[in-house]
């Protein structure tokens, strides 16, 4: 479980990125670009996948010993 959620996370923060390029219009081609609706919605998305990637760590299930 802890794998997938940080695999998760980790695609939400590309996504997120890439979504904080095209509000900010550094990259072209989409209907997004230039558009700061989508520089929140990315900037929300990161926010989320950081705090998914730092749960995943923190609350790791213990082994038995």
């Amino acid at each position: 479980m802890e794998a997938g959620a940080i695999v998760l996370a980790v695609l939400m923060l590309l996504t997120g990125g890439v979504w904080i390029g095209q509000g900010l219009g550094y990259i072209k081609g989409s209907f997004m670009t230039g558009d700061m609706h989508w520089f929140w919605i990315g900037a929300g998305l990161v926010g989320a996948a950081l705090l998914l990637g730092a749960l995943a760590l923190m609350y790791r299930p213990r082994r038995a010993q």
